[in-house]
């Protein structure tokens, strides 16, 4: 078992590339410092998770997916929407396949089953894996807002119009309808 896990221990390492690989669309925008996927994928999971809850279907799938939608990029980069007009991007499925050939197959066949099953975007909590992905993005963009990035708008008017979920919807339009801070002002006792 030890030797199995020896290409376990590697991706764990790899992994970690995603603390430092950033999100390169936002420098479009002008933000000089953007978020880290790996940032970006903790969120994800979260919003994943509670977009699940509200729509009947499994938090907790929801919320795996959405940890492992972009581990790929750590072979690949961010590739971001303007760079796929011109060289589509890798498939997901096939860097997936890659990072985990070595490993044992009980957890191989499980990594290449969830990102096949984001991927296909057929299941309940694929959509709404998918969502909270286009939600962190909407997220991401108002609080680059509220720091001065002008240009972030045009990101948060896109996510918001690819959000395909009625709770994914609904959460949108309360993220627009609030300041990034409001929830330190409530937490705070302070009157909104």
């Amino acid at each position: 078992m030890a030797d199995d896990l020896h290409a376990v221990a590697r991706f764990l390492f790899e992994a970690g590339a995603l603390k430092q690989n950033r999100r390169t669309g936002w420098w479009m925008a002008g933000v000089r410092d953007p978020e880290s996927v790996a940032e970006h994928s903790w969120r994800t999971s979260l919003i994943a998770s509670v977009i699940a809850q509200l729509e009947g279907a499994d938090p907790a799938r929801a919320a795996l997916m959405a940890v492992w939608h972009d581990s790929q990029e750590t072979r690949t980069g961010d590739m971001n929407h303007l760079g796929k007009k011109y060289a589509p991007g890798p498939d997901p499925q096939a860097v997936t396949a890659d990072q985990t050939a070595d490993m044992p197959e009980v957890l191989a066949s499980a990594v290449r089953a969830w990102v096949g099953e984001y991927e296909a975007k057929e299941s309940p909590e694929a959509v709404c894996a998918r969502d909270a992905d286009k939600l962190e993005c909407l997220l991401q963009g108002l609080e680059y807002l509220s720091q001065g990035y002008e240009n972030a708008q045009r990101w948060v008017d896109n996510s918001r119009g690819r959000l395909v979920t009625e709770s994914g919807r609904r959460l949108a339009d309360e993220l627009l309808s609030q300041g990034s801070l409001d929830w330190l002002r409530v937490a705070l006792g302070e009157k909104s």
